[in-house]
């Protein structure tokens, strides 16, 4: 415990919380539950045959089992002829288990992959990232079970549809089971069909998996440090101009304005400007100073 207390207080245990850790803990679960779901997998169908000409012949209880790698054409039952008491093998046809075994491989090594991928990202993290090394060697890899998932998945989905067909009973009872031919009188009917719910959902973990796989593809891609040559460097910081002699001036004879204004100094700026407070305005006209004597006389 006191191990495991300084992992979590170390923060090696935080890569999980980020997306690279977390896609690859869900790798690791669907894994599980994909191979789980196929190579544990055992069914059974049954039907009966009643011969009408003599019911000693009869027999209303056939039980089949079946279960994975699913080498079906390995699988018999004993069906009656309704002729002299005397039964025949019914064997099923179809050998499915390339396809099963296939994509329960691909599960168990995604399994074992996805684990001790999690083991190097929580305990060996720099050597991980020493030389991008590491990413560069996951990235790879994850592509790989990407493309293996989608193969193997697609696989198993033909190879279940193959297998729901071959272990229909209304199929064997018309086209394997002679006493049930349709020129005899014998009554033969379907009791149970095999469940098939754990086999569909094998198929729709293998196609999350691929889902998933291929989502981390990215989150691990952009740990190779392989995008950077296509990313552009930002502009250089540009440097502040000096401002232009006339600008300056001008503030120069604002801050002089102001000073003036105030009371204070009148450079020769305003010494230049004429007197505007010598003018004189009356009524009908004005004067100014300097103005002709005989333009006064005449107002």
């Amino acid at each position: 415990m006191d191990v495991a207390n300084q992992l979590v207080a170390g923060g090696q245990f935080r890569v999980i919380k980020e997306p690279l850790g977390f896609i690859k803990l869900l790798e690791w679960l669907f894994s599980i539950f994909a191979f789980a779901t196929c190579g544990s997998y055992s069914g059974q169908f049954s039907l009966s045959v009643d011969c009408t000409s003599n019911r000693n012949d009869s027999n209303l209880n056939i039980k089949v089992d079946f279960e994975y790698p699913f080498k079906l054409h390995q699988e018999y039952f004993e069906a009656p002829t309704c002729i002299g008491g005397a039964t025949t093998k019914v064997f099923l046809s179809g050998d499915y288990s390339s396809s099963a075994e296939f994509f329960v491989t691909v599960a168990v090594f995604a399994f074992l992959y996805a684990l001790g991928a999690l083991g190097v990202y929580i305990f060996l993290q720099n050597k991980y990232r020493e030389n991008n090394k590491g990413p560069m060697i996951d990235c790879i890899v994850t592509a790989v079970f990407t493309f293996l998932w989608l193969v193997s998945s697609s696989a198993w989905a033909k190879g279940l549809s193959d297998v729901k067909l071959a272990t229909d009973p209304e199929n064997l009872i018309r086209d394997e089971i002679t006493a049930c031919d349709k020129e005899s009188k014998n009554i033969c009917q379907e009791l149970k069909e095999p469940i098939m719910s754990g086999l569909n959902t094998s198929v729709v973990f293998g196609f999350l998996n691929c889902i998933i796989w291929l989502g981390n593809v990215w989150f691990v891609f952009k740990e190779t440090g392989w995008t950077a040559p296509f990313v552009k460097a930002p502009p250089p910081a540009q440097e502040k101009q000096p401002a232009p002699e006339s600008f300056s001036q001008g503030q120069g004879f604002s801050q002089q304005d102001s000073y003036a204004q105030q009371g204070g100094y009148q450079p020769d700026y305003y010494a230049q400007q004429p007197d505007y407070n010598q003018q004189g305005y009356s009524q009908g006209g004005y004067t100014q100073q300097g103005a002709p004597t005989s333009f006064s006389n005449q107002m």
